[in-house]
């Protein structure tokens, strides 16, 4: 098969890696990749929101599959864009339609969407600028800390948690009349707040059955002991050792089969991936966010876990035969451990060599934020690279991606020193 994936980062390397290990594949373009995928497939560079430019790429190369990695071009339509023209239409993309994709594009239409089939979730509220005041008297009814989610897509900076009342009145005005988030902030979602550990599951499902995916938990702060700002996630672990058997079970029992169920009810076709943000309250799931992709950095300890080919998953949902699929996993455990550029998740300088990524033997490099000039590899980014290992045992994993980690360096390299400190 000939195979189009649109992405350029750590999760696009992991698939990329990935695909490349199938006897189905033929050839394997990533657009635009980074330093990293041009190791297992031909880099092009194709925005990914250029719908037009992927056309004709698609057409003149006669690409049989179009795997979609970021949420953007998703929720932007890829997919419909795909089914309604009659040279693109027989070719799959893997990934939600517009519709579909609302599971994460819209804070707002996710919560109807839970309350509507009864999949456990934080109470909430919804407000725009036109009903500004009823969601100040809402707060006044809400305990602290106060969450405030951006209804739609704010490249991960759409959420606040406030532990001050009067604070979360002010930033909740600000959003609303002061365009903080721009259109990623008209409406705003007002939840309560959970208490517990948080852990991401992922499936793919073709809309009529999904095939479960390892488990992971990944880790967003940029301090140790989970402090400090947010980012886009500074390592992740897998499997999850909280996420037995018994809450696996309620899992799929009080989430995942009513969310399949409930996007068939609701005539919402649904093909790819689709990503669980869950947080474990006193040993029961709630949904904190569906994302309609893989995670990053998730990808980068799924995909070394999948003893699966791939690429006959990814048929399987074009074809709908997923169900006739086999999924195995390695039995072993997975850590990647982030490094990131001085000063992520602020302000920070690109273009900063990188020495070492030919010394590491014995875990993955999956790149984040690349780019090259000739042999050189360069930062281009916040987050940099992803370093994973397998492991018999979790502290196995991490001990070997740190130990590769000492190997490589870039200027004002950074990394968090405790990924996996509160599940061991």
């Amino acid at each position: 098969m000939r195979i189009l994936l649109l992405g350029s980062g750590g999760r696009e390397h992991a698939f990329s890696w990935k695909i490349a290990q199938s006897s189905m594949l033929d050839e394997l373009f990533i657009a635009p990749g980074n330093a990293g995928t041009r190791l297992h497939g031909k880099n092009v560079p194709i925005d990914p929101l250029n719908f037009e430019e992927i056309k004709s790429f698609v057409l003149e190369n006669e690409i049989e599959m179009v795997l979609v990695g970021p949420e953007e071009p998703l929720v932007n339509g890829i997919a419909n864009y795909f089914q309604e023209d009659t040279q693109l239409k027989k070719i799959p993309v893997i990934g939600p339609n517009k519709t579909a994709a609302q599971l994460e594009g819209s804070k707002d239409f996710a919560k109807q969407f839970m309350q509507r089939h009864h999949i456990p979730t934080a109470k909430y509220g919804s407000f725009t600028k036109e009903t500004l005041g009823e969601g100040l008297r809402f707060l006044d009814n809400m305990k602290s800390p106060y969450v405030l989610k951006a209804d739609g897509l704010a490249a991960g900076k759409g959420v606040l948690i406030l532990s001050d009342l009067n604070e979360a009145k002010a930033e909740l005005t600000t959003i609303l009349t002061e365009d903080k988030f721009g259109k990623a902030g008209e409406k705003v979602v007002i939840e309560q707040f959970l208490k517990g550990i948080e852990l991401s599951v992922f499936i793919i499902t073709d809309g009529d059955s999904y095939k479960l995916l390892p488990e992971a938990k990944d880790y967003k702060r940029i301090g140790e002991g989970d402090s400090g700002l947010n980012t886009g996630g500074m390592g992740a672990i897998s499997p999850v050792p909280f996420a037995d058997a018994g809450f696996m079970d309620k899992i799929q029992n009080q989430i995942i089969i009513p969310t399949i169920k409930g996007l068939k009810h609701d005539g919402i076709d649904y093909k790819g991936f689709i990503f669980f943000g869950l947080i474990n309250v006193k040993g029961d799931p709630y949904v904190i966010e569906y994302n309609c992709r893989m995670g990053d950095p998730e990808t980068e300890v799924v995909m070394p876990r999948l003893k699966s080919d791939l690429l006959d998953l990814l048929e399987g949902v074009a074809t709908n035969t997923l169900s006739e699929r086999d999924i195995q996993f390695v039995d072993k455990s997975a850590a990647t451990i982030m490094m990131v550029s001085g000063g992520y998740p602020e302000k920070y300088e690109k273009g900063k060599q990188i020495y070492g990524l030919n010394t590491v033997s014995e875990s993955i490099v999956f790149h984040a934020g690349t780019t090259s000039d000739g042999p050189t590899v360069l930062t281009s980014g916040g987050r940099v690279l992803a370093v994973t290992s397998l492991g018999k045992t979790l502290d196995i994993a991490l001990e070997r991606s740190y130990n590769s980690i000492q190997g490589i360096e870039f200027q004002n390299a950074y990394y968090r020193k405790d990924i996996g400190f509160d599940v061991k």
